[in-house]
């Protein structure tokens, strides 16, 4: 039944419009930050949203009836980690400050589906193995340029811990790349081809 669905036209349609709309709204969500970053990081600063686009356009793909593979892989990794990674930094935004805005809870509820629907997903990639090194190539590239260049999101009273943060999201993109081997290797052998 699930699969049915996650398939139906009008669903990824749907998931399509819902994904291009949030993909939008969270660039603009950076526009201060991109303003002050150097034009070199510019493509690694807007996580989330540019994990939201690589997803928006796997469903473009699939509602073309095709695939984009090395697209597929980034989405798998990218939605995944940064998913949880916004919905644990809101967590520690609210443990350290005592409270937290509603675009927090709203941060929390939007990158947990983002999470989910990624993973939803992977029976349905056509990854291989060459697609994965791809994406975990960008993911860890991503890290060395947040937390070596200090391009991290801006997230005011938890700059402090950005040590912390930084060895948590390493961890969380190693964590991100073997859930993403792991579910595409067990919907299909493809990651040996």
């Amino acid at each position: 039944m699930i699969r049915y669905i996650l398939q139906d036209r009008k669903f990824l349609l749907c998931l399509f419009i819902i994904n291009l709309l949030g993909t939008i709204y969270g660039y603009i969500w950076y526009e201060q930050q991109l303003e002050i970053t150097p034009t070199i990081f510019l493509i690694f600063v807007p996580d989330s949203p540019t994990a939201t686009l690589f997803f928006t356009i796997v469903l473009l793909f699939f509602l073309l009836k095709k695939h984009a593979p090395y697209l597929e892989a980034l989405a798998i990794v990218t939605l995944f980690k940064y998913g949880i990674w916004a919905v644990v930094m809101n967590l520690l935004t609210l443990n350290v400050d005592g409270h937290l805005a509603w675009q927090g809870y709203m941060l929390i509820a939007s990158h947990g589906a983002m999470a989910i629907q990624g993973l939803l997903y992977a029976p349905f990639y056509k990854i291989k193995f060459k697609h994965l090194a791809v994406a975990a190539i960008w993911t860890l590239h991503n890290d060395v340029i947040d937390y070596v260049f200090e391009m991290m999101p801006m997230y005011g009273s938890l700059t402090e811990y950005m040590n912390e943060i930084g060895y948590f999201t390493f961890w969380l993109s190693i964590l991100s790349i073997f859930i993403a081997y792991w579910l595409t290797a067990r919907s299909s052998n493809r990651l040996n081809d």
